[in-house]
């Protein structure tokens, strides 16, 4: 395993956190550059968050897209659910679907994968777009780590 998260998860926060940092609407073109993601790809991550009602966009010159709340109003959890799906470390945990696993009583492993998404989640939740910046005197706020 490579990684709990995809690309789209951790880029929907970095780019959560880069709309967090500037005032106003907010190319995609600027984060894109900023962020170092391509702007392809960051089009489909913020149509996630645009779609979870998490940024609003306007067209036209002096457009872009701007959270709808303070970062202190949004979880960490909720913006990764939104773009990832969800936070089940494993598939079988996953009760999008309504298939169960045929193996769910007998299982050995999973109190260990149960344990995990509830820590997991429990910690994202816990944490806000907020967390992830900080104000700076050199600019309205810079990334942080948390």
């Amino acid at each position: 395993m490579a990684g709990m998260f995809s690309t789209k998860g951790m880029y929907a926060l970095r780019a959560m956190a880069d709309l967090a940092c500037h005032e106003g609407w907010v190319s995609l073109g600027d984060v894109s550059r900023r962020q170092g993601i391509s702007r392809k790809y960051l089009e489909q991550v913020i149509s996630l968050m645009h779609k979870a009602g998490y940024v609003r966009s306007q067209r036209g010159k002096g457009g872009g897209y701007q959270l709808t709340r303070r970062p202190e109003d949004y979880t960490l959890g909720e913006l990764l659910r939104a773009a990832e799906g969800s936070l089940a470390p494993v598939s079988c945990l996953d009760c999008r679907s309504d298939e169960l696993c045929p193996q769910r009583d007998t299982c050995t492993t999973v109190g260990v994968w149960r344990d995990l998404g509830r820590v997991t989640s429990s910690y994202l939740d816990s944490k806000t777009l907020a967390d992830l910046v900080r104000p700076d005197d050199a600019g309205p706020c810079t990334a942080k780590p948390i």
